[in-house]
């Protein structure tokens, strides 16, 4: 018998856990019958009753599996480090426990691997949320795929199914925070969009404020392409050829006649406070790669956990099989 792996990270999402198993021991009961589930919730430090609730659960349900953060990581390193304790023959990156991605498309997921799809990407073509999100997510999208140097699917985000081929060459990845979707699309292998509609939370809040999704948002544009520092090469050429013949036609227009030049006083303030303005955004955006590489280079733990429930002798016999 087959087995689909899946993981749930989740943090303080007491109102959910449970619904989200459930759910998905529905599906594995029904329509998927024909295949073995191993469900792992990846806990990310919460402070709520989450990790008692799905103790709980995996005291009664031995194919429920639980990592407990020995702190909050965040949902991407949280959740690569959950791929590691996968075992399944297929594998779904990431299912909410809020449910956003709807977990009814599973079933159509695991057809479709069968059918010979290595990568089974759903596509959130419809997002149950306000204006300006969406238009900021479609935007984002947009600006990943266009500089990447390789193809990422718009609106596609972590909700996939992949072969355990594919996820073994995610895992080969060693970095320190992992653009899921990103690495995903870099392995390549043979792949089918999935469109559905990414409904509304209906309980709880959303974890993702404003600041994280920025920073979510520039660790897939800095990770995986050059086209910022590129920009930054091209833009301070074409201001240096700017800045000269400014130059050249303020001497031209002076010795043409002296009243018709620009007056220096405005000119050189202008001027000024546009190129620091320009230095400060490339420093900042040279930064930005700095940062990263300081922090791949130090070579620290991805994620440290404080607890493993129902994994810890499969991860021991994948080691010793490996």
């Amino acid at each position: 018998m087959k087995t689909i792996s899946i993981v749930s990270p989740c943090f303080n999402e007491e109102d959910n856990v449970a619904e989200c198993h459930a759910v998905v021991k529905a599906l594995f009961d029904t329509e998927l019958k024909d295949y073995r589930r191993q469900h792992i919730f990846v806990d990310n430090f919460s402070t709520d009753g989450t990790v008692e609730r799905l103790k709980a659960i995996a005291s009664e349900d031995q194919d429920t599996g639980i990592v407990v953060n020995a702190r909050n990581f965040g949902v991407f390193r949280s959740t690569f480090n959950g791929l590691r304790h996968a075992t399944g023959d297929a594998i779904l990156v990431l299912l909410p426990v809020d449910l956003q991605d709807p977990p009814e498309h599973i079933p159509e997921f695991v057809r479709l691997w069968e059918s010979g799809y290595d990568v089974v990407a759903g596509a959130r073509t419809t997002r149950e949320e306000s204006l300006p999100l969406r238009t900021a997510r479609w935007a984002f999208y947009r600006i990943v795929n266009g500089l990447s140097d390789f193809t990422i699917s718009p609106d596609v985000g972590e909700f996939q199914l992949i072969d355990r081929k594919v996820l073994k060459a995610v895992l080969q990845h060693d970095d320190h925070y992992p653009y899921i979707r990103g690495i995903i699309a870099s392995v390549g292998f043979k792949q089918i969009i999935v469109p559905y509609t990414w409904v509304a939370r209906k309980r709880g809040l959303s974890k993702h404020r404003l600041p994280m999704l920025i920073d979510q948002a520039l660790n897939g544009i800095f990770s995986f392409t050059r086209a910022p520092m590129r920009f930054c090469t091209l833009a301070g050429i074409f201001i240096a050829v700017g800045c000269i013949l400014f130059s050249l036609i303020s001497i031209i227009l002076f010795l043409i006649g002296p009243g018709v030049a620009p007056r220096g006083t405005t000119t050189i303030i202008v001027a000024l406070f546009f190129l620091s303005g320009i230095q400060l955004f490339f420093v900042g955006m040279l930064g930005e790669y700095v940062t990263s590489i300081h922090s791949q280079v130090r070579r620290g733990p991805l994620v440290i956990e404080r607890e493993l429930v129902n994994l810890g002798k499969e991860r021991d016999e994948k080691d010793a099989a490996a």
